[in-house]
């Protein structure tokens, strides 16, 4: 005779563990990224001579070349970093075409003027030649990527940005401040925009992301009171400015003066 106790008893635990199994197998999976590999393929002169590989690349090479060799300004002359003391022609270019256009921007969204401009020598990496100028000369000069920051300073560290102009003894590219270093190498008559520098007043200067967050030293930045972001990148400055122009103008005003 079956005994109806231990079948019941064994019916009750596999409906159990039938309900259990379908309400885990049912349930939603959550899953995560525990590691993640990757392996650098070289390509090879062998891979660069597969015409398969040449096809697929040269639609995109022939493009970018084009965008880079299309003339679009002429200079008159050559134009390179090593041909001053205290300030170059191609330092006061890039300086004044920053400060100019970076200007519009300013104005535009904060309805302020940007009051002068310094950028780094060391930021310089190639001439600007004589003769038909395009986009490749631009990512030669800047290769890269510094956008354009304004940073509101006091007086009082536009005098320390002075005065380590003159411990680098390096012709920083500046535009819209002049002064003269004395005998005692202490820099004198301080002018932005023709004006004396007074200590309290804020003054926005021009710069790139790079000095602006103290590096070459520049540590007078960081002590700024406000920053300005104009997501424009310094060498789309000098492309734009490239394709406003027919001819390349550089100045040679006098801007650091010894006595």
């Amino acid at each position: 005779m079956v005994n109806l106790k231990n079948y019941n008893d064994v019916l009750k635990l596999f409906v159990i563990f039938l309900t259990f199994f379908l309400s885990v197998s049912c349930s939603k999976q959550n899953y995560n990224v525990t590691k993640i590999e990757g392996k650098q393929i070289a390509i090879t002169d062998k891979e660069k001579q597969s015409p398969q590989f040449e096809n697929f690349i040269k639609p995109y090479r022939d493009h970018i070349d084009q965008d880079l060799s299309s003339v679009l300004a002429y200079s008159p002359e050559t134009l390179d970093k090593s041909s001053g003391k205290w300030q170059t022609p191609i330092g006061n270019l890039l300086a004044d075409v920053t400060l100019q256009r970076g200007n519009t921007i300013f104005m535009t969204r904060e309805k302020k003027n940007i009051d002068f401009c310094i950028l780094n020598h060391g930021g310089i990496r190639s001439i600007l030649p004589k003769g038909n100028i395009t986009s490749r000369t631009a990512f030669e000069i800047m290769p890269f990527e510094n956008s354009l920051v304004v940073i509101a300073l006091k007086g009082e560290q536009v005098l320390e940005l002075v005065d380590y102009f003159i411990a680098t003894k390096k012709p920083h590219p500046l535009s819209g401040i002049t002064f003269t270093i004395g005998k005692d190498n202490v820099a004198k008559n301080i002018l932005v925009q023709g004006k004396p520098v007074e200590k309290d007043a804020i003054y926005y200067v021009a710069t790139n992301d790079y000095l602006s967050n103290g590096g070459d030293n520049m540590n007078f930045f960081k002590k700024g009171v406000q920053k300005f972001d104009l997501n424009y990148k310094l060498r789309n400055i000098l492309i734009d400015y490239f394709k406003e122009v027919d001819t390349i103008t550089a100045k040679n005003d006098v801007r650091i003066s010894e006595e």
